[in-house]
């Protein structure tokens, strides 16, 4: 009896360790806002935008003043950040001109195999969950198998969208899909009318039967594409909880605050134990939106709203976490998956991208505003607050940081490209590990960034740049987004060479002239990038033809396809 009694004892003393142990594990609050750019923050230095809350949290923690996005277009960015690995490596990186999942019918994804931070986190005891924007694929087989889903990548539960916020998604606002700067439509006019033309004077004959199939094929090409464009945002805007559609096509009014209270309520659920919320802001991607009591408040029209309304969001958050006492054990981290989009402008001339402050171009491109993005970690008693690092660091770093806080051990069956960072954070080290990071344009080799160890200098070369249109811009507004494939740049041998710290608008292009060790510092940064396209395992392109292009057996739809998918669920859980 005796023996019983001291076994029991003994089970419950193991028992209340485990549990001493669950509730010493951090939570991880990770916010991600869509194109949002790092001159938006007041923190990064605005005095027009109000984000009173995000400021709060950067004087309460550390901000990161040369924080990189592993890419600088929303697919092969959010891969990256989720594996800590680049989108090359799984496969989430092209040769095309999107770059990024256009279909939420389509069967490309972030591969089953790769493992992300919340999939070692939900091993480790955590409840996790994705709030907002997903854009890494849904289906491969089938409509329903679901085989991308971020439940597949370790997320318990998931309210939003799988594909991201498009114009499509608002009536007026247009449309992504610009076919008319690439199909010949005025070609084929120029042909008909020059036919006519010669036919009716007399130098040539053509028979009518030719003109009028010309002709048709011009109406039949203007109405299958007017067609398209009426009927995409029924199948591309999407709104999910867990594997259920609600909501198609999705309404955007009062949608962060919907997306607010499902993280506020996750949270509420989950304070008990360990949690991981990733909350994946739609805005401040087009098609612009803001809930009715954020309109008019900013003075950069509906684009700052959209930013005020991101910060109160993140406010509630922040609120919700001192109510239930969990500030002390919660890791919370803000960012933007990359730059601001510049060539976001309506058909009225209103500005709907944001500011990248000081830095050069933005999304789509390598430049530094393309790709330095916001990064303020707060976790009061573990990160000294009130400290700024200006050491080199990626969104790829919260990958190793996330998995050895939770208590687990980096894989090492893959190569893992971030780096665990709190020693940087706690001030335990002054410099970055990362020495080399490699820039890439989908499938491209972009450009390299060299810190040299004992050096503040930072280093960048570009073997190919973006055409800018106009000339004399810094913008592509030809294609909305600049391109990298062959047409659409211009390649540098040698590569052009700046010095970030202290050019770090890239304004001034470095020579032999100006520059004595211009040769030997690119002889390093070429040799760096040779042994790392060497470390880089031949995968299947997620981003190829096949896996982007829209496959109407893989659409999911909540009605039928008579009527268009539409439907309208209750979108608030109990």
């Amino acid at each position: 009896m005796r023996s019983c009694r001291l076994l029991s004892s003994l089970l419950l003393l193991e028992l209340s360790c485990v549990s001493l142990q669950e509730n010493n594990k951090p939570n991880f609050v990770l916010m991600m806002v869509d194109d949002l750019g790092i001159g938006d923050l007041g923190c990064y230095g605005n005095k027009t935008l109000r984000t009173p809350n995000i400021d709060q949290l950067a004087r309460e923690g550390v901000k990161l003043t040369q924080h990189v996005a592993a890419a600088s277009l929303c697919t092969p960015s959010r891969a990256a950040f989720l594996t800590g690995r680049y989108p090359i490596r799984s496969g989430v990186a092209g040769t095309l001109r999107p770059g990024v999942f256009i279909f939420t019918a389509a069967s490309g994804g972030l591969p089953s195999q790769e493992v992300t931070f919340a999939k070692i986190a939900k091993q480790q005891g955590y409840e996790t969950a994705l709030i907002g924007k997903w854009h890494l694929g849904l289906n491969c087989e089938s409509s329903d198998d679901h085989c991308h889903h971020p439940s597949i990548h370790g997320f318990n539960y998931f309210f939003g969208i799988p594909l991201t916020n498009m114009r499509d998604c608002q009536p007026g606002h247009g449309t992504v899909f610009q076919f008319h700067k690439y199909l010949p439509y005025g070609t084929l006019g120029i042909v008909l009318v020059t036919a006519a033309l010669l036919h009716y004077s007399g130098l040539i004959t053509i028979s009518r039967g030719l003109i009028v199939g010309l002709l048709s094929l011009l109406v039949t090409a203007t109405a299958l594409t007017a067609g398209f464009i009426r009927i995409i945002p029924y199948f591309n805007c999407v709104l999910m909880r867990d594997h259920r559609v609600v909501e198609q096509p999705f309404r955007s009014e009062n949608l962060t605050q919907r997306m607010t209270h499902e993280a506020v309520g996750f949270i509420e659920r989950n304070s008990a134990k360990p949690f991981l919320l990733f909350f994946s802001f739609l805005q401040v991607h087009t098609a612009m939106f803001a809930s009715a009591s954020f309109r008019g408040t900013s003075r950069h029209g509906i684009y700052g709203d959209a930013v005020h309304e991101v910060d109160w969001s993140v406010g509630e958050i922040m609120q919700t976490l001192d109510r239930l006492s969990l500030r002390e054990n919660t890791l919370v981290y803000l960012t933007s998956d990359q730059g601001a989009h510049l060539e976001e402008i309506s058909a009225g001339g209103e500005v709907h991208g944001g500011w990248n402050g000081i830095y050069k171009a933005g999304k789509s491109t390598n430049w530094e505003g393309g790709i330095r993005v916001p990064g303020i970690l707060r976790w009061p008693g573990k990160i000294p607050g009130g400290r700024t690092v200006d050491e080199p660091t990626s969104n790829m770093d919260l990958f190793p940081t996330v998995v050895r806080l939770s208590g687990a051990t980096v894989p090492d069956d893959r190569e893992i490209d971030g780096h665990d960072i709190m020693d940087l954070l706690q001030g335990r080290v002054e410099r970055s590990k990362h020495e080399f990071l490699f820039h890439y344009c989908n499938a491209y080799l972009n450009a390299v960034r060299w810190h040299p160890r004992n050096s503040t200098a930072v280093w960048k070369a570009f073997y190919f740049t973006p055409n800018f249109y106009p000339e004399n811009k810094t913008t592509c507004f030809h294609t909305h987004v600049c391109f990298c494939t062959p047409d659409y740049v211009t390649y540098h041998n040698p590569p052009l060479l700046f010095e970030l710290t202290g050019d770090p608008s890239e304004n001034r292009p470095l020579t032999p002239d100006t520059e004595p060790d211009f040769y030997s510092i690119l002889a390093v940064m070429q040799a760096a990038a040779e042994r790392h396209q060497s470390s880089v395992k031949p995968v299947e392109s997620q981003i190829s033809t096949g896996n982007i292009m829209w496959k109407p057996w893989l659409q999911p739809c909540c009605s039928t396809l008579s009527q268009l998918c539409q439907c309208q669920q209750e979108l608030l859980s109990g």
